[in-house]
C-alpha cells in the first residue's frame, strides 16, 4: 500500500508551480503578542531574561558559581587547558566550561573526577568553596543552587 496523501492540496501546489504563482505568505507568529505571566496574586512574574545587571551585583552567588571560580582558578594556577583537564575526568570540554561558568551543577562524583584531576582533595576544594561563600556575603545566609 502506498501512502495517504493529500490529493487535493498536490493538486493545487503543483498548479500553482505550474502557472509561476508564488504561495501565499505564512501569516507572523504571535508567540510574541503574549501577555505576561502572573503569579498567584494576579501581579505580573518577572522573567530571568527581564533581570538587570544591578539584580545580579546584589544577590549572593550560587554554590555552583563559587566551585566553578575555585575549579578554573586551580586550573589556571597550574597552567592547563581544559580539554587536558576535562580529559583526565573524564568529561567534555564544553561540560568543565560550563561547570566553571557555573552555568551547570556538577555532581559529586563529577566534582570529585575533576578535583582528582586538579591533584586536589576533594575536601580541600570544598574548604576553598566554603571560605568564598563566606567572604562573599558575611552578613546574610548562604544561597544553594537547587
Amino acid at each position: 500500500m502506498g501512502e495517504i496523501v493529500n490529493l487535493w492540496g498536490y493538486q493545487a501546489r503543483r498548479y500553482r508551480r505550474e502557472r509561476g504563482v508564488e504561495p501565499a505568505p505564512r501569516p507572523a507568529s504571535t508567540r510574541l503578542d503574549r501577555r505576561p505571566r502572573r503569579g498567584p496574586n494576579g501581579q505580573p512574574v518577572q522573567s530571568l531574561k527581564e533581570t538587570t545587571s544591578d539584580d545580579y551585583s546584589q544577590r549572593e552567588p550560587l554554590l555552583r558559581e563559587v566551585y566553578g571560580e575555585v575549579l578554573r582558578g586551580l586550573r589556571l594556577n597550574r597552567g592547563e587547558r581544559l580539554i587536558d583537564v576535562a580529559g583526565r575526568a573524564a568529561i567534555s570540554p564544553q561540560y568543565l566550561s560550563e561547570i566553571e561558568r557555573g552555568r551547570k551543577d556538577a555532581s559529586s562524583e563529577i566534582l570529585a573526577a575533576i578535583a582528582r584531576s586538579l591533584n586536589v582533595p576533594v575536601r580541600e576544594l570544598s574548604a576553598q568553596v566554603a571560605t568564598r561563600m563566606s567572604q562573599a556575603n558575611s552578613h546574610g545566609p548562604v544561597c544553594l543552587a537547587a
